[in-house]
């Protein structure tokens, strides 16, 4: 059975193939279930080399740069921090465009200011990074096992859209300089 997940992915690697561009991610609330589902695509070597899980503090800061100062301030769950994710991957992976995703999938570890379900997702090319917020609560996939699958789920199949779009709009992307 092909899943939501699964078709995301194949249109993402046919685009990235399409255009020429290169992928590259960074991952923490997923904990690789985005570079998963892009690898279970036959090809996907040609577009996809480099992808990360960043679980710990520590990762994000050692393999993708983010800065103490950030996840000291705001916290691994914001805008900064996932912003810094996407441009350390895209840089260190030498990609065209990177996604990252960073976020609560419960069912602990919630706050009145961050509820579980809180992700943000950050995109990063050549011509600027920027991240999101999403609330999720898994309702696009009540076939999961439990909320926290059905959260990261979710996150990874906004993500895989958010590469979809970005690839489509950014006309820089498109051009090797």
């Amino acid at each position: 059975m092909v899943t939501k997940l699964d078709k995301a992915a194949e249109n993402v690697v046919q685009l990235l193939k399409e255009r020429g561009v290169t992928l590259a991610t960074a991952e923490s609330c997923t904990g690789g279930l985005i570079s998963a589902e892009i690898t279970s695509v036959s090809g996907s070597s040609d577009v996809f080399g480099f992808g990360v899980c960043t679980y710990a503090n520590e990762a994000k800061m050692k393999l993708l740069g983010v800065w103490a100062e950030t996840l000291a301030s705001v916290g691994a769950v914001s805008e900064e921090t996932a912003v810094q994710m996407a441009e350390g991957v895209r840089k260190l992976a030498g990609a065209d465009i990177a996604v990252s995703v960073t976020g609560i999938a419960g069912p602990t570890g919630g706050t009145p200011e961050k509820p579980v379900g809180t992700v943000y997702i950050g995109c990063s090319t050549k011509t600027g990074t920027s991240a999101k917020r999403y609330l999720f609560t898994g309702e696009k996939f009540p076939e999961a096992a439990n909320g926290r699958e059905a959260v990261r789920y979710e996150t990874a199949l906004t993500a895989l859209e958010t590469v979809l779009e970005k690839i489509k709009e950014d006309i820089q992307i498109n051009t090797r300089n």
